[in-house]
């Protein structure tokens, strides 16, 4: 089944997650309601509400219960990729004005600030402490995750260890607790729910490690910002540090690292990405993406044969192969 397909099926419930994002978000304060929505208007893929209801469908399912995991989900996502473009300096996301750019840095921080803070006090509701301590650890894990990436900014001497480390923190864990909190709000049991945290922990990391090749590889259409935005900012990627241990190339690629970083993300990347394009970097760091997609599938093998199921699995397909 099609992803379009799998989204038109439970469309009634993610319209209603839709419509709770946007009042969970709406204040009294006109400039905070604008800034708050501005990138939830902008739209995207959902895929945390997703994978929160679709694990709700392995215990007891309701949409009153479910939301209360994937609207905090989607707003702490929504809330980092506001701090994000802070970090980066990002002018556009998902083809539109990042908060910063169309207000200011001040009220980009504090919006993100605001989202987190909304997002906690939906969750409360559920009375699961187990649920409130999974999600506040993953949230401290996600800060590390952003420190680093801060920290390693144009360090062409990191290992992959290092960048698998980083993603799992910044991406990979909030897929995975999606997949689990779903359940456990759910009431499956654990065995179920840690299935599911290991199948979202796998297509998490495919999932950055793919959107790290798309900023390489992608237009700027297909991913709503230019190509080689991750480079320009000085976040070396999967395929980048692959690349440097090319020794043919190193060199090469070194120097058009350091003239970006000597002009401050100014410079042009077009040499940078035409050798990345070119390197074996770019098929190994596929392959990776590729071997977390099939551990996910396996990590599947066994739960229930329930619809359900087979949808987890036609997306896990989809984030291994997507271009946008």
């Amino acid at each position: 089944m099609k992803l379009l397909d799998i989204y038109a099926k439970m469309k009634s419930d993610l319209d209603a997650i839709e419509g709770q994002l946007a009042r969970s978000v709406t204040s009294e304060h006109a400039l905070l309601t604008d800034a708050s929505t501005h990138l939830l208007k902008a739209g995207g893929k959902r895929i945390r509400p997703v994978f929160v209801l679709l694990a709700g469908k392995f215990g007891t399912y309701s949409l009153d219960v479910l939301e209360k995991v994937a609207v905090p989900l989607e707003l702490i996502h929504m809330a980092s990729l506001v701090h994000d473009d802070v970090i980066d300096n990002a002018e556009t996301r998902r083809g539109q004005l990042t908060v910063k750019s169309k207000w200011d840095n001040r009220i980009a921080m504090y919006t993100g600030d605001y989202i987190y803070g909304k997002a906690l006090t939906i969750v409360t509701e559920l009375e699961n402490p187990q649920i409130h301590q999974i999600l506040s650890k993953a949230m401290v894990q996600m800060c590390i995750g952003e420190m680093e990436q801060i920290r390693d900014f144009f360090n062409t001497e990191q290992t992959v260890r290092n960048y698998l480390l980083r993603i799992r923190r910044k991406t990979a864990l909030l897929i995975a607790i999606s997949c689990q909190l779903g359940a456990l709000a759910a009431r499956a049991d654990r065995q179920t729910a840690n299935r599911l945290y290991r199948f979202g922990y796998n297509v998490g990391m495919a999932f950055q490690i793919r959107d790290d090749l798309l900023d390489l590889l992608g237009t700027e259409k297909q991913i709503g910002k230019p190509p080689g935005s991750d480079i320009k900012q000085g976040n070396m990627t999967l395929p980048v540090l692959l690349a440097l241990q090319e020794p043919a190339i190193k060199d090469a690629l070194l120097a058009e690292i350091i003239h970006i970083r000597e002009t401050n993300g100014a410079g042009d990347t077009k040499k940078a990405l035409n050798i990345i394009r070119k390197s074996a970097g770019i098929h190994t760091a596929d392959a990776l993406a590729t071997r977390y997609i099939n551990k996910a599938i396996e990590a599947l093998s066994g739960l229930p044969n329930i619809p359900a199921r087979k949808n987890l699995t036609d997306i896990a397909h989809f984030v291994g192969k997507r271009n946008y």
